[in-house]
């Protein structure tokens, strides 16, 4: 690490104006595939827009941030010559995101994401519109699956169109192929879980790890300091602060998607409990019901849960017996504790400036947010 990188802790155009550097790589790509798109079929440069508008009109772009700050936490800096190609590998980060939510969307029969309808939702409706054959539902699905594995090789192709020397490829190549794997592996567990009925707190925290945690902050993370040779004991630190709140961004989450402001997080209050989805905010209220012999809670619990016809008047049910277990109030703490084990790893590292300092503004923003 460079004495340069050790001590400018002084603000960087480059990085004070990341998400809108990031927003201009994804824009300028896409723009580019589009064209690959157009030469295939009109049709299908049209389906390439939908994905381009999704991918382009939301987001925080949490995980090329966490990438980012990682590299320059292992020595990069905006000055050096390869600069504009981390900022196109990580900004790859968001053609993953984007895979994941169009298939989540999918799998979870969300109706809306960000305040717009959701992928196999709009193309249901562009089928309607068209009188065309077959069933609505079925071509949204099938053009959803499409469109999410398009926006993975896209992520792929754009991560290799970053003209990185050969040895930091090798570095990062590893970690971005277990992070698909985990994602995968994350949101299979998550869709088991639901099948299953698994409500344990073990479970839970399974498919916290693998289908958030790991590839929101951890893995960013771990590939920013690939980018920039950083050594095994910022490695290990940054492994250690990515997943502790990783997790805790999930449960922060997972709170949201109950007691959360429809009008900021952009999605239907309760759409978890509708979905089934076996929380650890849910495995925890259970587990209290059960030790409590609390019928009545438990009966609340499980008839919300996975109930697609769940109401207002339900979520609001639920959210009484929440907080009548004392649930969301140990969700708080747990979030709390992640996140101070987090900076303690982060505190036992050499990070670089302003990365030391940005790290845990990072880690505060990601588990105290509102959306």
């Amino acid at each position: 690490m460079t004495a340069r990188a050790l001590t400018d802790s002084r603000p960087h155009p480059l990085d004070e104006q990341l998400v809108e550097h990031v927003q201009a790589a994804l824009t300028e790509y896409l723009a580019e595939r589009r064209a690959d798109a157009a030469a295939v079929h009109p049709r299908f440069a049209e389906a390439a827009d939908e994905l381009r508008e999704f991918v382009l009109l939301g987001g925080k772009r949490v995980r090329p941030t966490f990438a980012w700050w990682g590299w320059r936490g292992a020595g990069g800096h905006p000055d050096d010559e390869l600069a504009s190609q981390v900022l196109l590998a990580v900004s790859a980060l968001e053609l993953v995101q984007a895979s994941a939510l169009v298939h989540d969307d999918l799998i979870d029969a969300s109706d809306t994401r960000r305040g717009r309808p959701t992928v196999h939702v709009s193309f249901a409706a562009r089928h309607r519109a068209g009188g065309w054959l077959g069933t609505q539902d079925r071509y949204g699905m099938a053009a959803a699956v499409l469109l999410g594995d398009l926006a993975l090789a896209w992520a792929d192709d754009m991560l290799h169109a970053a003209e990185l020397p050969a040895p930091a490829m090798r570095r990062v190549r590893p970690i971005w192929a277990a992070m698909r794997t985990e994602l995968v592996g994350g949101q299979f567990l998550d869709l088991f879980g639901q099948v299953s009925g698994d409500d344990t707190a073990e479970t839970a925290m399974r498919v916290n790890r693998f289908k958030t945690a790991a590839y929101t902050v951890e893995r960013p993370l771990l590939l920013g300091a690939a980018l920039a040779g950083g050594s095994e004991r910022l490695v290990q630190a940054y492994r250690q602060f990515g997943a502790d709140i990783g997790i805790a961004f999930q449960l922060r989450d997972d709170l949201l998607g109950v007691f959360g402001d429809p009008e900021v997080t952009g999605k239907p209050a309760g759409d978890d409990l509708r979905e089934g989805k076996r929380t650890l905010l849910m495995a925890l209220a259970m587990r209290t019901a059960r030790e409590r012999g609390d019928q009545a809670a438990l009966t609340a619990l499980t008839e919300a849960l996975g109930d697609p016809e769940l109401d207002a008047a339900g979520v609001d049910r639920v959210r009484q017996v929440l907080r009548q277990l004392g649930t969301a109030e140990q969700l708080e703490r747990r979030i709390e504790e992640l996140t101070e084990s987090a900076l303690a790893a982060l505190a036992q590292a050499e990070v670089a400036e302003p990365a030391a300092t940005r790290l845990p503004e990072l880690a505060h923003a990601a588990t105290r947010r509102r959306a």
